[in-house]
């Protein structure tokens, strides 16, 4: 069955995390999530009271950041931001992992960590995503880190924070989707800029795409699909 739009946007984050950004260009994203419907918009921190003033009363998803970019926020840190944004109407945390601890071979402690945070989601009917950072991870890490998600609870793996040296890729999406049960779910992050590689990240495995060229990716979904080639 040929997809529609209405699920391409289904399939996407709408991504307004640059440092650049202003309150205007925040309140832009969410008007460009709401014309097509994404899943979400994911926002800056500082960002949440505007998405929940903005999205209030729709589908689309108020979402933020934990411990971004790097991961390297003490526990108690990454807590507090994680119950404020949920305080203030947050439905979809994306947290960061401790990529040196992973690395380092500490892996109670990122359990823990990924344990606490999706309790405290579970708790306000929020979903968690685990970014990996899959660009400093080895595959054998990649795994691992898929394995500990899980295990503490969370909802997704994600690969990419986009702000790293490098973003999503196939063999990424498809080793983590194999690396996960089907209860968990995978989101491709960085680098996804067209309908094309959405598509190519789906048939891989993601159910979710971060993206910011959202308004690119759906105008052509929704050219292809007037000409049936979708």
């Amino acid at each position: 069955m040929a997809l529609t739009p209405k699920e391409i946007a289904a399939m996407l984050d709408h991504s307004t995390l640059q440092p650049w950004l202003t309150e205007a260009d925040i309140r832009r994203g969410c008007e460009v999530a709401l014309k097509y419907g994404t899943a979400s918009v994911c926002a800056r921190p500082c960002d949440v009271p505007i998405l929940a003033e903005m999205l209030k009363g729709s589908p689309v998803k108020v979402c933020t950041v934990i411990g971004f970019p790097h991961g390297a926020h003490e526990t108690a840190v990454k807590l507090a931001e994680a119950e404020l944004a949920l305080k203030e109407g947050c439905r979809e945390l994306d947290m960061v992992i401790n990529i040196g601890k992973l690395k380092g071979g500490q892996t109670d402690y990122v359990e823990s960590e990924i344990r606490q945070i999706a309790e405290l989601a579970h708790r306000e009917g929020a979903l968690l995503k685990v970014i990996l950072e899959t660009c400093c991870l080895t595959d054998g890490e990649k795994e691992l880190a898929c394995r500990l998600s899980e295990r503490a609870g969370a909802d997704f793996v994600k690969t990419s924070t986009g702000y790293g040296s490098a973003g999503c890729t196939l063999e990424d999406l498809r080793l983590m989707r194999r690396s996960v049960s089907a209860r968990v779910r995978v989101k491709g992050s960085g680098g996804i800029r067209d309908l094309d590689t959405v598509l190519a990240a789906r048939e891989a495995g993601a159910d979710r795409c971060g993206v910011s060229a959202t308004e690119k990716i759906m105008e052509e979904a929704e050219k292809r699909f007037r000409e049936g080639t979708l």
